[in-house]
């Protein structure tokens, strides 16, 4: 089974649009000439793309199946597909070449079973699948020296992508997510609740914290359980409500604490944060898409990031319909990976 769906020159040339005197992003990037349907196939092309020029790595991960298996809604497997419609039609400039950019595609998820009439016991069966699936595809990108950006499916992959970074560093991973929810809660089964109590349990997570966790989405249970393991969060109030604490001195503190673990840093961002973005979990008291925009930017420059996950997108969920959707996840999406992008090209991290 091909480990990515095709997404070459021919599924770039559908998305592009072209204009006389300028070069868009889709027209410089690299994708794979072939499917990749090896292993060995695919550490090749990794590494030849790294000695092209490329950096940075797009994965998109079209499934639902986690927030599902969580009892939440389906639509999180159509991120990856409204992000490239947008990324591939911005400027190729002085600012970003896209030679910089490997645009792996979409993981083939099509062995996974997806079907709405499962139990959520069969769906958590299936998230485990899933599981083995990220490790397979992010862990090649992280021993040849580059760094994914993961588009798409539900914040359940979080912990194959956390179990990728520390199989390839050989270090557990400090993690900071954006995210109303710790997705800390009991290891139930695997969903999107509990992607990083399940990376915790494994020893594939070293150092947690939670910016914007909203006081009254987690459970008492949950936050007990998140002390336990030394966890720490800002909530939600406590920076854009009662405003006890300013965004950037909560992320002065954040960075502060990565640093100090010397470990490698994930960054984290669960798109449900952000107000009104279409989501598995929607909310109305979210933050400003600026303010996610600030996060992703400083913790990528002030860190040892390794990688960005964009989780829970989900464009058929927008409240005006699918096609508003599309160009709201495409647009947000695309200035997220861009604030990452910007970040690691002007770090200055030191550690």
């Amino acid at each position: 089974m091909p480990l990515f769906l095709p997404f070459t020159d021919t599924e770039i040339t559908t998305l592009l649009s072209p204009r006389a005197g300028e070069q868009k992003l889709g027209q410089t990037l690299q994708a794979f000439a072939d499917p990749i349907s090896t292993a060995d196939q695919y550490v090749a092309e990794l590494q030849q793309a790294k000695n092209q020029g490329v950096r940075f790595v797009i994965i998109g991960i079209g499934e639902d199946i986690g927030p599902r298996a969580n009892l939440g809604r389906g639509g999180a497997d159509d991120a990856f597909n409204a992000t490239m419609a947008q990324l591939l039609n911005l400027q190729s400039n002085r600012f970003l070449s896209g030679e910089q950019l490997l645009v792996a595609g979409q993981l083939d998820t099509t062995a996974i079973a997806s079907e709405s009439d499962l139990t959520t016991a069969s769906l958590r069966n299936e998230v485990e699948k899933l599981d083995e699936l990220v490790i397979n595809a992010v862990t090649p990108v992280f021993e040849a020296g580059l760094e994914p950006i993961i588009i798409g499916g539900g914040h359940n992959n979080a912990y194959g992508l956390l179990t990728a970074a520390k199989q390839a560093c050989g270090k557990k991973v400090a993690a900071v997510n954006l995210d109303p929810h710790s997705d800390f809660r009991p290891r139930e089964g695997r969903h999107s609740g509990n992607g990083f109590s399940y990376a915790a349990a494994s020893g594939a997570l070293g150092f947690y914290h939670v910016l914007g966790l909203h006081e009254l989405k987690n459970s008492e249970a949950t936050f007990a359980q998140l002390e336990a393991f030394g966890g720490s969060w800002h909530s939600l109030q406590s920076i854009w409500i009662r405003q006890e604490v300013s965004l950037n001195h909560a992320i002065d503190e954040v960075v502060g604490k990565l640093n100090s673990t010397q470990l490698p840093v994930a960054i984290e961002l669960d798109v449900d944060a952000i107000s009104k973005m279409p989501s598995s979990a929607s909310t109305a008291a979210g933050i400003p898409l600026m303010d996610a925009l600030r996060y992703v930017y400083r913790v990528a420059n002030e860190t040892s990031a390794h990688y960005l996950h964009l989780a829970e997108a989900a464009p058929k969920c927008h409240v005006a319909g699918v096609e508003a959707g599309y160009k709201e996840v495409g647009q947000s999406m695309s200035e997220l990976i861009y604030a990452y992008i910007q970040g690691r090209q002007a770090c200055q991290y030191l550690g």
